[in-house]
């Protein structure tokens, strides 16, 4: 059966009106077959108003092709035939549209809203000896706020059930409010530790909607700043999953190591975190001759340290007892849940941004998703080592062939009743934004999707009659974002 949608690729903007509107019949079908096949999956679903009626565009990813299809549902009745009994990867979004555009999705079996605190009760497993332990809001230290409920026999964990929500901000309604100088402040802001992965979506959108391309070298520096960013974070993980498995030389290694990214991240942007150093129409720091001959000593140095400190860690044999068949997420359950980034890759999904929607800088220079079956800690950890390998090489090439020219150029004014979709590889994984314009090229919709609030759900599986002791390991083996998933 053929399907009636537009085809359109990453960061590209299209014009509304060429959006198709399908009846709910052809606009499940036109899902659900593409998913279920394989083909497909979903990148987002959004719900617009539109005066008293409300509009869903589904935006699916043809990893294969490379392509983004949308079409669009409209609803007079505010209600439609849930996807998520034959599609669990749309269990969260239809709850997000439950949530914010008060969308019926019927027959969706956990209505549950995402991030509003009411009353709507967790899930319990009743029987003799059953327990539930209850972690959170509050945690120690600088851990942002979530809660973990825990359905136990002894040590042995039947149900976790994650609620979030404490750190809504409404960052989205934000942005289309917001001057248009702050908003890429705003889209910095979305998850601290993902600057450079929100902040190049945001430009990505905008750069999209006002039909403006970047010089190369501007390219080239962004993609410098992302890769020093993903490996800062891997490093940081490797750190901390060394220290859950006391294994402390690594823990201290790879710890010194995520702050020698930091600081060349700093040396680049200004801060340790890269913020103002994105812009749509460029970036507003460069780096000179000797910087670049300094930087490239740097990264082959760390990269060396990297491989050193990753052979200790992966061959001792108290840390591969710990991480092997711990927090396992088999493929079909990650492709099921729809999960992107390091977490889908570790259980032998082909899924990377960078590969499959390359823009940029990575349009020139393809970086092949390094992926493993076992889907368990040890996966997780392993991709994240083997990944951040690919990152210094791909570093190291950009810097060796940084083209000359501006960084910066003028991007203002959006196309009227334009769509735009950006996806960008975050060092967590999948970043999508999509933003709306009016007739007047007003900025009137923007959404965000975090590459967490595909992956929290794994969380919850990976626990599943695992120890409840193991969760510190597993929970850190992804290492989702809370602000990044409350927006």
């Amino acid at each position: 059966m053929s399907f009636h949608f537009l085809t359109t690729k990453n960061s590209v903007s299209v014009s509304e009106a060429d959006i198709p509107i399908l009846s709910e019949a052809d606009w499940r079908h036109w899902i659900l077959e593409t998913c279920k096949s394989g083909e497909g999956r979903i990148v987002s679903l959004l719900g617009v108003a539109k005066q008293n009626d409300v509009l869903i565009y589904g935006i699916l990813g043809i990893d294969a092709k490379g392509e983004l299809q949308i079409a669009g549902l409209h609803l007079e009745n505010k209600s439609y035939a849930s996807l998520t009994p034959e599609l669990p990867e749309a269990h969260l979004f239809e709850r997000e549209l439950a949530e914010e555009n008060g969308i019926t999705p019927s027959g969706h079996p956990w209505l549950k809203p995402v991030r509003q605190q009411t009353n709507f009760p967790f899930y319990k497993v009743e029987g003799e000896e059953i327990h539930e332990v209850a972690v959170g809001p509050v945690h120690a230290g600088i851990i942002e706020p979530g809660h973990f409920r825990f359905q136990c026999h002894g040590e042995k964990v039947f149900h976790l059930e994650i609620q979030l929500g404490y750190q809504q901000r409404g960052v989205e309604k934000l942005l289309v409010v917001a001057a248009p100088l702050k908003r890429a402040v705003l889209a910095e802001s979305i998850a601290g530790d993902t600057v450079m992965g929100h902040g190049l979506s945001y430009c990505h959108t905008i750069e999209g909607l006002s039909g403006v391309s970047v010089s190369q070298r501007a390219k080239g520096l962004r993609a410098i700043a992302l890769e020093l960013e993903r490996l800062a974070n891997h490093a940081g993980d490797l750190s901390a999953l060394s220290a859950d498995v006391g294994f402390l030389p690594s823990a201290a290694y790879f710890g010194r190591l995520r702050g020698e990214f930091l600081n060349l991240l700093m040396e680049l942007t200004g801060n340790r975190f890269g913020r103002s150093f994105l812009r749509p129409g460029g970036v507003l720091f460069d780096l000179t001759k000797e910087m670049i001959l300094d930087f490239k000593k740097r990264v082959s140095l760390a990269e060396h340290e990297m491989k050193e400190v990753a052979a200790l860690f992966f061959s001792a044999s108290s840390v591969l007892a710990r991480l092997e068949h711990t927090g396992v997420v088999q493929q079909d359950t990650a492709k099921a849940l729809g999960l992107v980034g390091p977490a889908a890759r570790a259980s032998n999904l082909m899924r990377d941004v960078r590969y499959n929607y390359p823009t940029g800088a990575y349009r020139f220079r393809h970086l092949p998703p390094v992926r493993l079956v076992s889907g368990d800690v040890y996966a997780r950890a392993r991709v994240r080592s083997l990944e951040s390998k690919r990152s210094c090489e791909f570093i190291l090439e950009q810097l060796e062939a940084l083209p000359a020219g501006k960084i910066f150029g003028p991007c203002t004014g959006y196309k009227p009743s334009a769509f735009a979709v950006s996806l960008i590889e975050g060092w967590r994984g999948e970043i999508a934004h999509l933003a709306l314009t009016n007739e007047q090229g007003e900025l009137v919709h923007y959404k965000v999707v975090d590459p967490s609030f595909h992956n929290w759900m794994a969380l919850s599986l990976a626990m599943r009659d695992g120890q409840i002791s193991d969760f510190p390991l597993c929970n850190k083996s992804f290492n989702l974002s809370y602000a990044g998933h409350d927006l």
